[in-house]
């Protein structure tokens, strides 16, 4: 079974990461929510309270397939500004291992030089906080293992794609028709 772990941060956007999370988990991805902090609530950007597996001291990388990012502000902040969390990232990259975040989420991949040269988008306004990175106009983009989208109406393909990378296409189809989502 696939393993990925999910990074929390006070103000992260509730619905990009309990959408990527869920659909994840339908899929058959063993998904950890992981607090940057020992905090094992964490507070998103609109006051929800999201309890916690574990935390990210506490998380073994090398177990997991994958490490991703929510946006929401000031989640991306407090993300940003964590080394942890950017030693962590570049763990996981030079492993080869996904590295996902959406919404405004990529400028923190950028900050860490993990975009140097790869395709990636964005929350509209992060574009030049993808260092590195040439930004793309799409929903979801893939290059190589690592994959960005833009912000909470994208969350679902964000989720789908990750789960055809993870688990394959055809598993991510049969999720994406067993919720009624249009393709």
């Amino acid at each position: 079974m696939k393993q990925a772990v999910m990074l929390f941060a006070t103000g992260f956007e509730e619905v990009e990461a309990l959408m990527a999370v869920d659909i994840l988990r339908r899929g058959g991805v063993e998904v950890k929510l992981a607090s940057i902090t020992e905090d094992m609530a964490v507070c998103g950007s609109h006051g929800i309270q999201v309890g916690m597996d574990t935390t990210l001291v506490q998380t073994e990388l090398k177990e997991m397939d994958a490490i991703l990012l929510p946006g929401g502000m000031p989640g991306t902040l407090n993300l940003g500004k964590d080394e942890a969390v950017c030693r962590a990232l570049k763990q996981m990259n030079e492993a080869g291992k996904i590295v996902g975040a959406i919404c405004a989420a990529p400028s923190v991949l950028g900050a860490c030089g993990i975009l140097e040269g790869r395709r990636a988008t964005c929350y509209p306004g992060f574009e030049d906080k993808l260092t590195g990175a040439e930004f793309v106009d799409e929903m979801a983009v893939a290059d190589g293992n690592v994959v960005t989208s833009r912000g909470l109406g994208t969350a679902m393909e964000f989720g789908f794609m990750l789960l055809s990378i993870l688990e394959s296409q055809e598993k991510s189809d049969e999720i994406r028709r067993s919720i009624v989502f249009p393709y």
